[in-house]
């Protein structure tokens, strides 16, 4: 297989940081091909505006969607831009490996998204979305490092269920754009833990990661389950 990993961790030897040497080192071993793009290394630019393009549609009135539609018409994105975006169509699973702040992605991460997940059919638009998406057909999965313990992130927990915090990444985000979602590789407080329990999650992940086109996946409803409102309809 081909991976892409996005990496968003400002620390090298952070837990998040042996997470991807981890990754990267099982599936090369293992005979994988794995293209890593770490943001704060490249110093991705996160702020979404008229630089993800080189062309123009209105140079009056700036409305994103308008200019990534023409960009998609005369392959008008910034060299950025469109970097993150071959490598996107070349792998077959997307691993995007984050620590969850403010109970979502860092700031670097979602820009990222903003940014890359272009409208105007590249990415989505024109009917292509959820199961019908650019990307129906690869995997992509979630690596987080989490600060709490796994109660306070359960149902009866104080911050909630972590799959309804996970929610707005794995089916606004991946699935939304056609990727099938692997159920999300989580490590509750590695700040908090012992090297050697850490050392078992990375076993764990390792493991994960050889068995990746066969891991479990999250089942979401598919466009034709939904009326012409989009509402499920009735069983």
């Amino acid at each position: 297989m081909r991976i892409f990993i996005v990496h968003a961790h400002p620390e090298p030897n952070s837990f998040n940081g042996a997470l991807t040497r981890s990754a990267r080192g099982a599936l090369s071993e293992a005979g994988h091909e794995v293209v890593v793009s770490d943001l704060y290394a490249m110093g991705f630019n996160p702020v979404s505006d008229r630089r993800n393009f080189t062309t123009v549609r209105d140079a009056n009135y700036y409305h994103q969607q308008t200019e990534e539609a023409n960009a998609a018409a005369h392959d008008g994105f910034a060299p950025d831009i469109q970097a993150e975006m071959d490598k996107l169509f070349w792998c077959d699973a997307l691993i995007l490996q984050f620590p969850l702040w403010w109970f979502g992605l860092p700031a670097i991460l979602k820009g990222w998204v903003d940014r890359v997940f272009a409208s105007g059919g590249r990415i989505y638009g024109g009917g292509k979305w959820y199961d019908r998406g650019v990307f129906s057909g690869k995997r992509a999965m979630c690596s987080v490092t989490i600060g709490g313990p796994p109660p306070i992130y359960s149902d009866r927990g104080l911050n909630g269920p972590i799959g309804a915090i996970l929610f707005p990444i794995n089916h606004g985000m991946l699935y939304f754009v056609g990727f099938t979602v692997i159920e999300p590789f989580l490590v509750h407080a590695p700040a908090r833990i012992s090297d050697t329990e850490r050392r078992i999650f990375l076993g764990r992940y390792r493991e994960r990661l050889l068995g990746l086109a066969h891991a479990p996946t999250i089942a979401y409803p598919k466009l034709v389950d939904f009326d012409h409102s989009h509402v499920l309809k009735s069983a």
